[in-house]
């Protein structure tokens, strides 16, 4: 009894369509050896930028640290326009 019901469970499974879709087009630029490399290292490099680069600059760039480290503030990104900085509480 038990092999009949997964035999039937694997003929539904097996039998039911799927749809494959990705979240955008596919386009020959994506098929590079080069590309395909890319894959496999951003995640090696997203997951060193946030737990060895990020955690030094915290460190590095603390006020009285800044002299010790040469730390510099970066220029403003939105030119000679100050972001919004909302009240304290």
């Amino acid at each position: 009894m038990t092999k009949l019901i997964g035999t039937v469970m694997l003929l539904w499974l097996v039998s039911m369509p799927v749809r494959a879709s990705a979240h955008d087009a596919y386009d020959d630029s994506e098929s590079n050896p080069l590309r395909l490399a890319a894959y496999a290292l951003y995640p090696v490099g997203f997951a060193l930028e946030w737990l060895m680069t990020r955690p030094i600059h915290v460190v590095v760039s603390q006020p009285k640290l800044e002299p010790v480290f040469g730390h510099v503030p970066h220029e403003s990104p939105f030119g000679d326009y100050e972001p919004y900085q909302p009240e304290p509480p």
